[in-house]
Protein backbone atom coordinates (compact mmCIF):
# COMPACT_ATOMS: atom_id res chain seq x y z
CA UNK A 1 0.00 0.00 0.00
CA UNK A 2 1.11 3.46 -1.14
CA UNK A 3 2.82 5.77 1.66
CA UNK A 4 0.16 8.81 2.77
CA UNK A 5 2.97 10.80 1.72
CA UNK A 6 3.12 9.59 -2.10
CA UNK A 7 -0.33 9.78 -2.37
CA UNK A 8 -0.16 13.64 -1.28
CA UNK A 9 2.22 13.93 -3.45
CA UNK A 10 0.47 12.81 -6.72
CA UNK A 11 -2.32 14.63 -5.55
CA UNK A 12 -0.40 18.06 -5.94
CA UNK A 13 1.52 17.10 -8.65
CA UNK A 14 -2.04 17.00 -10.59
CA UNK A 15 -3.12 19.75 -8.99
CA UNK A 16 -0.02 21.50 -10.26
CA UNK A 17 0.28 19.77 -13.82
CA UNK A 18 -3.03 21.28 -14.49
CA UNK A 19 -1.93 24.49 -13.88
CA UNK A 20 1.01 24.62 -15.40
CA UNK A 21 -0.45 23.53 -18.66
CA UNK A 22 -0.89 26.82 -20.41
CA UNK A 23 1.60 28.73 -18.49
CA UNK A 24 4.70 30.40 -19.05
CA UNK A 25 7.76 28.44 -18.61
CA UNK A 26 9.26 31.15 -16.08
CA UNK A 27 6.56 29.63 -13.66
CA UNK A 28 7.71 26.02 -13.70
CA UNK A 29 11.34 27.45 -13.34
CA UNK A 30 10.44 29.23 -10.35
CA UNK A 31 8.85 26.04 -8.35
CA UNK A 32 11.90 23.95 -9.72
CA UNK A 33 14.19 26.22 -8.23
CA UNK A 34 12.00 25.81 -4.86
CA UNK A 35 11.69 22.27 -4.70
CA UNK A 36 16.22 22.06 -5.52
CA UNK A 37 16.38 24.40 -2.47
CA UNK A 38 14.24 22.35 -0.35
CA UNK A 39 16.19 19.14 -1.47
CA UNK A 40 19.34 21.06 -0.82
CA UNK A 41 18.41 22.45 2.75
CA UNK A 42 17.24 18.83 4.15
CA UNK A 43 20.83 18.09 4.39
CA UNK A 44 22.97 21.23 3.65
CA UNK A 45 25.02 19.69 7.09
CA UNK A 46 25.83 17.20 5.58
CA UNK A 47 27.57 18.98 2.61
CA UNK A 48 30.45 20.93 1.53
CA UNK A 49 29.33 22.85 -1.93
CA UNK A 50 31.75 25.05 -4.05
CA UNK A 51 30.73 27.37 -6.92
CA UNK A 52 32.62 27.08 -10.24
CA UNK A 53 32.18 29.58 -12.60
CA UNK A 54 31.76 28.98 -16.24
CA UNK A 55 31.88 31.47 -19.41
CA UNK A 56 28.37 30.17 -20.22
CA UNK A 57 26.86 28.43 -17.27
CA UNK A 58 27.33 27.87 -13.63
CA UNK A 59 28.54 24.51 -12.13
CA UNK A 60 28.92 23.41 -8.42
CA UNK A 61 30.94 20.68 -6.53
CA UNK A 62 28.86 18.94 -4.04
CA UNK A 63 31.28 17.03 -1.50
CA UNK A 64 30.17 14.83 1.65
CA UNK A 65 31.59 15.62 4.72
CA UNK A 66 32.53 11.56 5.18
CA UNK A 67 33.37 10.75 2.20
CA UNK A 68 33.17 6.73 1.46
CA UNK A 69 33.84 6.24 -2.12
CA UNK A 70 36.52 7.28 -4.38
CA UNK A 71 35.34 9.29 -7.84
CA UNK A 72 32.72 11.75 -8.85
CA UNK A 73 29.19 11.69 -9.87
CA UNK A 74 28.31 14.13 -13.00
CA UNK A 75 24.96 15.37 -12.48
CA UNK A 76 22.75 16.54 -15.25
CA UNK A 77 19.40 18.22 -14.27
CA UNK A 78 15.52 17.80 -16.28
CA UNK A 79 12.86 20.19 -16.88
CA UNK A 80 12.22 19.92 -20.54
CA UNK A 81 15.65 21.65 -20.99
CA UNK A 82 13.82 24.77 -20.57
CA UNK A 83 13.83 24.80 -17.10
CA UNK A 84 16.18 24.07 -14.12
CA UNK A 85 18.92 26.72 -12.34
CA UNK A 86 21.76 25.93 -9.91
CA UNK A 87 19.34 25.96 -7.02
CA UNK A 88 17.51 23.11 -8.66
CA UNK A 89 20.38 21.26 -9.99
CA UNK A 90 21.98 21.84 -6.41
CA UNK A 91 19.20 19.69 -4.94
CA UNK A 92 19.68 16.44 -6.08
CA UNK A 93 23.18 16.63 -6.92
CA UNK A 94 23.31 16.77 -2.73
CA UNK A 95 20.97 14.08 -2.17
CA UNK A 96 23.23 12.04 -4.32
CA UNK A 97 26.32 13.20 -2.33
CA UNK A 98 24.87 12.98 1.02
CA UNK A 99 22.96 9.54 0.85
CA UNK A 100 26.22 8.04 -1.27
CA UNK A 101 29.25 9.62 0.72
CA UNK A 102 30.74 10.68 -2.61
CA UNK A 103 31.70 13.61 -4.49
CA UNK A 104 29.43 15.38 -7.37
CA UNK A 105 29.40 17.96 -9.55
CA UNK A 106 26.48 19.55 -11.26
CA UNK A 107 26.11 21.67 -14.43
CA UNK A 108 23.41 24.32 -14.43
CA UNK A 109 23.48 24.10 -18.13
CA UNK A 110 22.15 26.96 -20.52
CA UNK A 111 18.07 26.47 -21.03
CA UNK A 112 15.97 26.92 -24.17
CA UNK A 113 13.70 28.50 -25.79
CA UNK A 114 16.72 31.39 -25.32
CA UNK A 115 19.52 28.77 -25.88
CA UNK A 116 18.36 25.74 -27.80
CA UNK A 117 20.21 23.03 -28.76
CA UNK A 118 23.11 22.14 -29.00
CA UNK A 119 23.99 24.12 -25.97
CA UNK A 120 22.82 21.56 -23.57
CA UNK A 121 25.23 19.50 -24.58
CA UNK A 122 28.24 21.75 -24.73
CA UNK A 123 27.58 23.08 -21.41
CA UNK A 124 27.41 18.79 -20.59
CA UNK A 125 30.36 18.32 -22.82
CA UNK A 126 32.24 21.47 -20.92
CA UNK A 127 31.49 20.23 -17.84
CA UNK A 128 32.84 16.71 -18.07
CA UNK A 129 36.33 18.06 -19.82
CA UNK A 130 36.73 20.36 -16.57
CA UNK A 131 36.06 16.91 -14.31
CA UNK A 132 39.27 15.14 -16.45
CA UNK A 133 41.49 18.39 -16.44
CA UNK A 134 40.67 18.37 -12.70
CA UNK A 135 42.68 15.20 -12.29
CA UNK A 136 39.90 12.53 -12.96
CA UNK A 137 39.95 9.66 -15.45
CA UNK A 138 36.98 8.32 -17.32
CA UNK A 139 36.06 5.39 -15.11
CA UNK A 140 36.07 7.74 -12.17
CA UNK A 141 32.84 9.14 -13.38
CA UNK A 142 29.47 7.88 -13.55
CA UNK A 143 27.16 10.37 -15.69
CA UNK A 144 23.71 10.84 -13.72
CA UNK A 145 20.33 12.86 -14.71
CA UNK A 146 16.66 12.55 -14.44
CA UNK A 147 14.53 13.58 -17.55
CA UNK A 148 15.90 15.72 -19.89
CA UNK A 149 19.09 15.50 -18.42
CA UNK A 150 18.76 11.59 -17.81
CA UNK A 151 18.54 11.95 -21.91
CA UNK A 152 21.62 14.93 -21.98
CA UNK A 153 23.67 11.66 -20.44
CA UNK A 154 23.62 9.85 -23.66
CA UNK A 155 23.79 12.32 -25.64
CA UNK A 156 27.15 13.36 -24.02
CA UNK A 157 28.32 9.54 -23.81
CA UNK A 158 27.85 9.47 -27.84
CA UNK A 159 29.46 12.63 -28.08
CA UNK A 160 32.56 11.76 -26.27
CA UNK A 161 32.55 8.23 -28.47
CA UNK A 162 32.85 10.60 -31.38
CA UNK A 163 35.49 12.73 -29.96
CA UNK A 164 37.59 9.30 -28.70
CA UNK A 165 37.43 10.82 -25.22
CA UNK A 166 37.40 8.89 -22.03
CA UNK A 167 34.15 7.42 -21.52
CA UNK A 168 32.46 7.35 -17.95
CA UNK A 169 32.39 3.95 -15.51
CA UNK A 170 28.76 4.13 -16.17
CA UNK A 171 25.28 6.08 -16.50
CA UNK A 172 22.14 6.43 -13.89
CA UNK A 173 18.93 7.05 -15.41
CA UNK A 174 16.30 8.36 -13.94
CA UNK A 175 12.85 9.06 -15.96
CA UNK A 176 15.07 9.65 -19.31
CA UNK A 177 13.95 11.63 -21.97
CA UNK A 178 15.26 10.17 -24.84
CA UNK A 179 12.42 10.35 -27.57
CA UNK A 180 11.64 14.08 -28.59
CA UNK A 181 9.44 12.79 -31.03
CA UNK A 182 7.15 10.70 -28.45
CA UNK A 183 6.71 8.07 -30.38
CA UNK A 184 6.16 5.54 -27.55
CA UNK A 185 3.15 4.03 -27.10
CA UNK A 186 2.87 4.86 -23.00
CA UNK A 187 2.50 8.77 -24.29
CA UNK A 188 -1.06 7.82 -25.03
CA UNK A 189 -1.64 4.12 -23.02
CA UNK A 190 -0.40 6.38 -19.42
CA UNK A 191 -1.88 9.77 -20.80
CA UNK A 192 -4.64 9.91 -17.62
CA UNK A 193 -2.65 7.58 -15.37
CA UNK A 194 0.65 10.49 -15.32
CA UNK A 195 -0.11 13.15 -12.68
CA UNK A 196 3.15 15.27 -13.51
CA UNK A 197 3.37 15.34 -17.56
CA UNK A 198 1.42 15.38 -20.80
CA UNK A 199 2.44 14.39 -24.42
CA UNK A 200 1.26 18.17 -25.34
CA UNK A 201 3.71 19.58 -22.62
CA UNK A 202 6.64 17.70 -23.83
CA UNK A 203 5.87 18.66 -27.10
CA UNK A 204 6.09 22.28 -26.38
CA UNK A 205 9.18 21.55 -25.16
CA UNK A 206 10.94 19.99 -27.83
CA UNK A 207 9.70 22.35 -30.38
CA UNK A 208 11.91 24.97 -28.11
CA UNK A 209 14.82 23.34 -28.04
CA UNK A 210 15.33 21.29 -31.00
CA UNK A 211 14.38 21.63 -34.98
CA UNK A 212 15.28 18.07 -35.50
CA UNK A 213 13.60 15.53 -33.27
CA UNK A 214 15.23 12.58 -34.37
CA UNK A 215 18.87 13.79 -34.30
CA UNK A 216 20.90 11.05 -32.07
CA UNK A 217 22.13 14.27 -29.70
CA UNK A 218 18.63 15.25 -29.50
CA UNK A 219 16.94 11.83 -29.11
CA UNK A 220 19.05 9.84 -28.12
CA UNK A 221 17.19 6.74 -28.96
CA UNK A 222 17.75 7.03 -32.67
CA UNK A 223 21.41 6.90 -31.96
CA UNK A 224 24.14 3.68 -32.20
CA UNK A 225 24.74 2.45 -28.51
CA UNK A 226 27.55 0.35 -29.11
CA UNK A 227 30.33 0.43 -26.45
CA UNK A 228 28.29 2.73 -24.23
CA UNK A 229 28.63 2.40 -20.71
CA UNK A 230 26.94 0.53 -18.21
CA UNK A 231 23.44 1.79 -17.58
CA UNK A 232 21.24 1.20 -14.65
CA UNK A 233 18.00 3.13 -15.66
CA UNK A 234 14.40 3.69 -13.32
CA UNK A 235 11.43 4.63 -14.66
CA UNK A 236 7.77 5.08 -12.97
CA UNK A 237 5.29 2.74 -14.69
CA UNK A 238 2.56 5.03 -14.53
CA UNK A 239 4.49 8.02 -16.45
CA UNK A 240 3.81 8.93 -20.12
CA UNK A 241 7.53 8.60 -20.54
CA UNK A 242 7.85 5.05 -19.63
CA UNK A 243 8.43 3.86 -23.51
CA UNK A 244 11.01 5.78 -23.29
CA UNK A 245 12.60 4.27 -20.69
CA UNK A 246 11.89 0.87 -22.42
CA UNK A 247 13.10 1.78 -26.00
CA UNK A 248 16.43 2.59 -24.36
CA UNK A 249 16.66 0.04 -22.22
CA UNK A 250 16.46 -2.43 -25.06
CA UNK A 251 18.67 -0.48 -27.79
CA UNK A 252 21.40 -1.02 -25.32
CA UNK A 253 20.61 -4.33 -24.56
CA UNK A 254 20.55 -5.18 -28.40
CA UNK A 255 23.75 -3.24 -28.69
CA UNK A 256 25.55 -5.65 -26.02
CA UNK A 257 25.59 -3.31 -23.71
CA UNK A 258 25.21 -3.85 -20.11
CA UNK A 259 21.95 -2.29 -18.49
CA UNK A 260 18.74 -2.64 -15.91
CA UNK A 261 15.77 -1.01 -15.80
CA UNK A 262 13.46 -0.89 -12.72
CA UNK A 263 10.10 0.23 -13.58
CA UNK A 264 8.56 0.98 -10.19
CA UNK A 265 4.66 0.32 -10.28
CA UNK A 266 2.49 3.32 -9.60
CA UNK A 267 4.70 5.98 -9.52
CA UNK A 268 5.44 9.23 -11.64
CA UNK A 269 7.83 10.98 -13.60
CA UNK A 270 11.64 11.16 -11.60
CA UNK A 271 9.89 10.34 -8.42
CA UNK A 272 12.89 9.27 -6.81
CA UNK A 273 13.89 13.19 -6.43
CA UNK A 274 10.84 12.64 -4.16
CA UNK A 275 12.51 10.47 -1.44
CA UNK A 276 9.20 8.87 -0.38
CA UNK A 277 9.15 5.70 1.44
CA UNK A 278 8.67 3.48 -1.87
CA UNK A 279 12.35 4.73 -3.30
CA UNK A 280 13.90 3.34 -0.20
CA UNK A 281 14.98 0.02 -2.92
CA UNK A 282 15.75 2.58 -5.32
CA UNK A 283 18.53 4.58 -3.50
CA UNK A 284 19.71 0.64 -2.90
CA UNK A 285 20.29 -0.01 -5.96
CA UNK A 286 22.25 3.15 -6.85
CA UNK A 287 24.65 3.12 -3.73
CA UNK A 288 25.26 -0.87 -4.90
CA UNK A 289 25.81 0.85 -8.97
CA UNK A 290 28.28 3.35 -7.48
CA UNK A 291 30.15 0.71 -4.98
CA UNK A 292 31.05 -1.27 -8.03
CA UNK A 293 32.48 1.02 -10.47
CA UNK A 294 34.13 3.44 -7.77
CA UNK A 295 36.26 2.43 -4.78
CA UNK A 296 36.42 2.85 -1.43
CA UNK A 297 38.34 5.91 0.03
CA UNK A 298 42.04 5.65 1.00
CA UNK A 299 42.62 4.57 -3.26
CA UNK A 300 42.95 7.02 -5.43
CA UNK A 301 41.79 10.13 -3.27
CA UNK A 302 40.95 13.09 -4.83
Amino acid sequence: MMAISTKLIKIQLSLFKAFTQNKEIEVERKAQAALGEVMARIRKNRIVAQTVVFRDFIGEWIAPKQQKLDGIVLYLHGGGYCAGNIDYARGFSTVLTSKNKVKSFCCAYRLAPENPYPAALEDALESYTFLLRSGYTGDQIILCGESAGGGLCYALAMKLREKNMPMPAGIIAISPWVDLTASGTSYAENEERDPSLSKERLQFYASLYAEDKTDPYVSPVFGDFHEMPPSLIFVGGDEVMLSDAETLYKKLTEAGCSAKLQIKPGMWHAYILYGTRETKSDFAMILEFLKKYFPQTGKNAK
